[in-house]
């Protein structure tokens, strides 16, 4: 999705508790670039490499230097725009209809180890899982 938007994505070494950022990048198609932080688990990348584009998608007019996420979701951004990214990311790696779709199929109710199953189906962490089916 970032290629498709124009968006590089790099892996780098961020300061501690840094995800990722999002900054402007006169080299990108887009005018921005990704970095997300190398030493985090790839599901974790993957969600930061999401909530960035969400951050892109929905907030590009607001930065100005960059935006830095840590792993507490917090930046120099409102706890409101955060929140959206965290949303819109989510949605973008765990769609509702197909998660709502995916549970069904394992009976409808969602459980930790449904969310543990569904977590590596969809290649996010059990805790976004378990948090995108409502179990914390």
């Amino acid at each position: 999705m970032a290629r498709a938007l124009g968006i590089e994505v790099k892996s780098a070494t961020l300061r501690p508790r840094i995800s990722g950022q999002l900054q402007r990048s006169p080299d990108s198609p887009s005018g921005f670039r990704i970095r997300v932080n190398r030493h985090e688990a790839a599901t974790r990348q993957r969600f930061t490499i999401a909530h960035e584009i969400a951050h892109y998608l929905l907030h590009r007019d607001y930065i100005g230097d960059g935006i830095e996420d840590s792993i507490l979701y917090r930046s120099t951004l409102s706890d409101a725009r955060e929140a959206e990214a965290n949303r819109l990311g989510a949605q973008l790696l765990m769609p509702e209809k197909s998660v709502i779709r995916v549970l069904r199929e394992y009976g409808g109710i969602a459980t930790p180890e449904i969310a543990r199953i569904m977590a590596e189906r969809y290649d996010v962490s059990e805790v976004a899982m378990g948090i995108r089916l409502g179990l914390g």
